[in-house]
């Protein structure tokens, strides 16, 4: 039926009636891209032949849709018959009529981009090629002919380009011939062409590429216009290939330069392309060009304020504000770059230096001496010029915000970009003062873009400034010339800067900027209104910053405000964003001015109730009641208080998550503030609300739920009625809470207060709550055994309450708990375990040396049989120790002496005392610090791996608490004879360097090098101590070892090289085993460097690293390589011209990971493990794909095409790339 079908179409396709023939392609369109369609060889050969007829209809809509049935045709018929097409058509595009070639060459290229497969893509390429060089090269050829055949052969070398290498010689030479035509199409097309072709091309045919070129270019008699087409070529083969070009830019970058300097005024065609190749120089290859760095920064900053319609004498510099009307006429009659073109060389210029920034960002000072100081001299130039000015500082300060954030944290270095441009900050506002008094607005945008930028990265840097800026920032708001952009790009510089800056400074101007600004919020454009709205909210801070008073009268501006914010907020009929800014304004408006509003507010407060009323606004609204509720000035809020409370305690019902964690802030802030005005019943509803939030699911929202549960039971108000809602709706919840694994941090601290609340509640029995909380660890039949981390919970829960409960109480919950530990120490209950985290917890908090003997006890459990038990046991005679150190200090001191069987434990309950003592900021007594360190001295050279990790931890925290005496200690032994020793002490460093700021700091700083040079010690145990010790100083205090690094990269690098040496074979009789002792110091090296790329970028040199350091990791064991895919991934993100020029040999060890099988025999942990490696080599190989250029290597395209190929990988990659 369906050949029937398609035997009447074709019959009505030959007819004369037009409108006939379009129905029946139109109904051979549809039948073709039915999935079900077949047809057989005779069928196939009428459908291709009427097809490329229908091609020459002399109706367009016809032939039109006769090409749209060839994509469909492609993939359903055989593979002869498109080749037939293929034939066809091309005869069609050489030898047939002129009317016909255009409809020809758009069915080749459909042809072309159907071709999936790579016999049928060879197939066709065989009859393709020869045409096409013939229709590019053929005698008599039309330059029509060759632009549609150079087209066409784009496509073609873009998608097959690797499939041609046999043709790719003959396929260069006929191109290279065309860069001479005479016609200016042909050259630009066979300048596309000859890129898609390089990216394919050996490296020798490479070579004879671009040789030629260089001839040309070399040759100076030439055309300028050959000279033009040959320096775009050069940029478009360095496009192409990438890295592959950086061997080749010794002979072209002298060229470059020379043309850029000789041109003639008039060729500015010639300077604009010879720039754009350099910038593609260097971003392609940023490794080879820096030999050329200065040569084409000079050039660039020479080109960047080229204009040859300004001469000398226009450059005067003034500071005479007072000629700003003189300034406006010249700056009215001044010639406009429309008239030239001169400006497309500024911006090639500013492209090429915008291209040097970011791809040498350690020679950012030099940078500040050149770019930043032309940018800002020179005022006079064209508006244009000046723009290109603002986006070249623009992306200077930009990127040095970046540098600041990462390399000089600490300190303002002198001659690091941050103090330069501290240096410049006058000069800056003060050349751009002048050109916010200009009229153009394209540069008065820039301006504030560049100032934006610079209160940013220097935040105070424009104090001493404003009283000059204002005029520009009213100049920009009132102007009725001004547009949309430029009034919100000052508004945003002022919301920035008011911000940013010390109140006080913009006092003596508030009354000159409150005008412009609530002007603005009455504009119509919505962006401007929302922009001035949050304007409004920094200057109502500014006016008042503190209630007490500042000195300034800030009267006179709050019924101007409150009003221009008030009209706003009552009108419905506005954009969503400017209802949200103006509630959250007028919410700091009443929350700042409320004592002066008093009469406004019953006007004011049912306008925000309402807008809670509103979906859309509801949450912005009771953002907007929790800054009211928090103002010190307790604001009247009876008028709404009720009504607010009742809405409140309904949002708690919403799915909307982050409409209940608002509205549970606002109700504690409302209670806190207000509780006395609130009726009783409301906090009954509440409570019932607050029940269904506690859960392990979210413990953010768990956390506000408690502390709002503890504020309404802190009310002295709260009644029977209150704790009986809390003990029957939100206890239970609490109960189940504690068990979770998950608990911890605020909830964690919340549910402590919580207990803590419930027994200062009068209605609620101490006893009961302790045994519900000790009935949480029993083991239940349905899950089994209770988490090791629920127990801990639990026993610092009933610690708190027994604190909470008084002294009588506490002594009695002691006495139970060391009945249990008495009963039975063999047992390995869950009873036990939780009595002796009680006891730490309790001894902990508060000193138990009122209960005799009660070391001695806990101590016995040190000899239980049980892990758990043991550990236990350890952690409370620590904690038990730290509540009274005289006492109980020299006890484990002498134990650790006394019992060697012991001593694993009870260094491990020395190191909670002195890890509680670190947290603490409390010191130890002169004798106990000397004690310990002479104990902890002598058990660095333990045999045991345990005791000597427990010792570094140990004199770790000990240099928190006294620098002074451990450093100097430490020191020493690096030079110890013993290698347990030197590696004991490089960890304790490590352990010493943690994220917040300590007095160790500056006194370990000038002895680093001591530790870290350890990394070429000749024991592999110090070696990986050391590497450790310089990843937590790499990501925690990067500023200590900045200095160091380029001595101790190279041997950290060395670390990552698999040494023989450190493997040995283990002969276990039937079968023998291959140990690796390095391969955990070769993990540890490359995870350094994982750390090192996110906080000393600028330090490290990729190139140098990935070949061959990472490329040897990702072929090396399974732990090896996880970390090296991390790696791979982070430097294609933010080193992609790095990864580039090595990509080729990075394809190999990806490529054979991600197709490893495990053994048919391989038990399921391998299987499980293997694919978490293809995982993380696709997610390299993911992030690899983005970057741009990737296409240049063969190599990687090909692998791209085999995971596309495979369906289990590519559904892999498919579901990682979405991630």
């Amino acid at each position: 039926m369906a050949n029937l079908a398609l035997t009447g179409i074709l019959e009505k396709m030959t007819g004369k009636d037009k409108d006939y023939r379009y129905m029946a392609t139109s109904d051979l369109l549809n039948e073709l891209s039915k999935p079900t369609f077949k047809a057989d060889t005779d069928l196939e050969v009428k459908l291709t032949n009427i097809i490329i007829q229908q091609l020459d209809d002399a109706a367009g809509d016809v032939s039109g849709l006769a090409v749209k049935c060839l994509a469909p045709l492609v993939r359903k018929v055989s593979e002869p018959r498109v080749v037939e097409m293929t034939s066809k058509l091309c005869d069609k595009l050489l030898n047939g009529k002129d009317q016909h070639r255009d409809i020809a060459s758009i069915a080749l290229k459909t042809v072309v981009a159907e071709v999936s497969t790579q016999s049928l893509a060879q197939s066709i390429l065989q009859t393709l090629t020869p045409q096409l060089i013939k229709g590019i090269t053929g005698h008599g050829m039309g330059s029509e002919i060759k632009c549609e055949s150079l087209d066409i052969l784009c496509d073609v070398l873009h998608k097959f380009g690797n499939l041609m290498a046999a043709n790719h010689e003959l396929l260069l030479n006929s191109l290279l011939s065309q860069l001479s035509s005479n016609q200016a199409s042909v050259r630009k097309k066979t300048v596309a062409c000859i890129a898609s072709l390089s990216s394919s091309l050996s490296d020798d045919l490479l070579a004879n590429a671009t040789d030629e070129v260089v001839n040309n270019l070399k040759n100076k008699i030439a055309k300028s216009e050959m000279i033009r087409t040959n320096i775009q070529m050069i940029g478009a083969l360095s496009r192409a290939v990438g890295y592959r070009f950086g061997p080749h830019l010794g002979e072209t970058v002298p060229v470059l330069i020379d043309y850029c300097t000789i041109a003639s005024e008039n060729d500015e065609e010639l300077r604009e392309y010879s720039l754009q190749a350099l910038e593609s120089f260097l971003l392609r290859c940023p490794r080879d060009i820096s030999v050329y760095c200065d040569e084409i920064l000079h050039l660039t900053l020479e080109y960047l304020s080229y204009d040859p319609n300004f001469t000398d004498n226009m450059e005067e510099d003034t500071d005479d504000e007072g000629l700003e009307e003189e300034e406006d006429d010249e700056s009215a009659n001044e010639y406009t770059d429309d008239e030239d073109v001169s400006w497309k060389v500024r911006r090639a210029a500013a492209k090429c230096l915008a291209a040097l920034i970011v791809s040498r960002p350690e020679i950012l000072s030099k940078l500040y001496d050149e770019v930043a100081m032309l940018s800002i001299s020179n005022s006079y130039l064209s508006n244009l010029l000046m723009f290109f000015k603002f986006e070249i500082l623009l992306f200077l300060y930009h990127i040095s915000g970046y540098w600041v954030n990462i390399r000089f944290t600490s300190t303002d270095m002198q001659c690091s970009p941050r103090w330069l441009l501290k240096q410049e900050v006058s000069k800056i506002v003060k050349s751009i003062n002048r050109q916010l008094r200009e009229k153009s607005i394209k540069t008065k945008v820039g301006a504030f873009s560049v100032l934006k930028e610079l209160v940013v990265v220097l935040p105070n840097c424009l104090a001493d400034h404003i009283g000059s800026l204002i005029p520009g920032i009213e100049k920009a708001l009132n102007d009725k010339s001004s547009t949309s952009n430029l009034k919100i790009e000052a508004l945003t510089f002022t919301r920035l800067v008011l911000s940013s800056h010390s109140p006080d400074v913009f006092h003596p101007y508030i009354k000159a900027l409150s005008a412009p600004v609530l002007s603005a919020v009455g504009e119509r454009y919505y962006k401007v209104t929302a922009e001035a709205l949050r304007v409004c909210g920094e200057l109502v801070r500014v006016v008042r910053p503190n209630i007490e008073g500042s000195g300034f009268d800030f009267r006179p501006y709050v019924h101007p405000v409150y009003n221009g914010i008030m009209s706003r907020l009552i009108n419905q009929d506005q954009d969503q964003e400017v209802k949200e800014c103006a509630i959250s304004c007028m919410g700091l408006i009443v929350s700042t001015f409320g004592d002066h509003l008093n009469a406004e507010l019953p006007a004011c407060l049912p306008v925000l109730v309402d807008r809670m009323g509103n979906e859309i606004t509801r949450l912005t609204a009771v953002k907007a009641f929790a800054v009211i509720a928090a103002s010190p000035l307790r604001v009247d809020l009876s008028c709404v208080l009720e009504h607010v409370v009742a809405e409140l305690t309904a949002f708690l019902r919403k799915a909307n998550r982050a409409l209940r964690q608002a509205t549970l802030g606002t109700l504690n802030s409302l209670i806190v503030a207000y509780g006395d005005k609130i009726v009783l019943s409301a906090y009954e509803v509440i409570i019932v609300e607050l029940s269904g939030l506690i859960s392990d699911s979210d413990l953010h929202m768990t956390a506000l739920a408690l502390e709002l549960c503890c504020t309404l039971m802190g009310d002295k108000r709260s009644n029977q009625s209150i704790g009986l809602a809390v003990r029957n709706k939100v206890l239970p919840q609490a109960l189940t809470l504690i068990k979770s694994s998950l608990l911890q941090g605020q909830a964690l601290l919340a549910l402590q207060n919580f207990f803590a609340a419930l027994v200062y509640s009068a209605n609620t029995s101490f006893d009961s709550l302790l045994e519900s909380l000790l009935a949480c660890a029993k083991p239940s039949p349905q899950s089994g055994g209770i988490a090791k981390q629920a127990l801990h919970s639990i026993a610092q829960c009933v610690a708190v309450l027994c604190l909470a409960a008084g002294d009588q109480k506490c002594s009695s919950t002691v006495n139970m708990l060391t009945d249990i530990l008495k009963d039975d120490i063999s047992s390995n209950s869950a009873k036990q375990h939780l009595a002796l985290l009680c006891l730490g917890e309790i001894g902990r908090r508060k000193d138990l040396s009122t209960h005799a003997h009660i070391e001695n006890i806990v101590i016995e459990s040190f000899q239980s049989p049980f892990e758990e038990i043991k550990s236990a046991a350890s952690y409370a005679l620590g904690n038990i120790a730290v509540g009274n150190l005289p006492k109980y200090l020299p006890f484990i001191l002498d134990q650790i002496d006394n019992q060697q069987k012991k001593q694993y434990l009870l260094l491990h309950s020395l190191k909670e005392v002195i890890v509680r003592q670190s947290v603490d900021k409390a010191e130890f007594q002169e004798s106990s610090v000397e004690k310990i360190l002479n104990l902890l001295f002598n058990h660095c050279e333990s045999e045991e791996e345990g005791v000597r990790n427990v010792v570094a931890e140990c004199l770790g925290k000990i240099a928190l608490i006294e620098p002074l005496k451990l450093v100097p200690a430490l020191k020493v032994r690096t030079t110890s004879l013993a290698a347990f020793t030197r590696a004991t002490v490089v960890i304790a460093v490590k352990y010493s360097i943690v994220e917040r700021p300590e007095r160790i700091d500056e006194i370990i700083y000038p002895e680093i090098t001591s530790f870290l040079m350890l990394i070429k010690d000749n024991d592999r145990h110090v070696r990986r101590a050391a590497v450790l010790a310089l990843s937590t100083f790499a990501h925690n205090k990067p500023n200590l070892i900045k200095g160091l690094l380029p001595d101790l990269l190279p041997l950290l690098y060395d670390q990552t090289i698999v040494k023989q040496e450190l493997i040995r074979t283990v002969d276990l009789g039937p079968f023998k085993h291959i140990v690796d002792d390095g391969l955990e110091l070769r993990k540890a090296a490359f995870e350094c460097v994982d750390t090192l790329l996110d906080s000393c970028l600028d330090q490290v040199n990729p190139s140098s690293f990935i070949v061959p350091y990472l490329k040897s990791g990702l072929d090396d064991h399974y732990d090896v390589k996880m970390p090296c895919h991390l790696i791979l991934s982070k430097l294609a993100d933010k080193c992609p011209s790095a990864v580039l020029a090595v990509l080729d040999s990075l394809v190999d060890p990806l490529q054979k990971t991600i197709n490893f099988k495990p053994k048919q025999d391989a038990v399921k942990q391998e299987v499980d493990r293997n694919e978490d490696m293809i995982r993380s080599a696709l997610r390299a190989i993911a992030s690899l794909n983005r970057i741009s250029g990737g296409d240049c290597s063969v190599k990687f395209k090909n692998l791209m095409n085999e995971i596309s190929k495979s369906q289990t990988l590519w559904d892999k990659y498919y579901s990682i790339r979405n991630e």
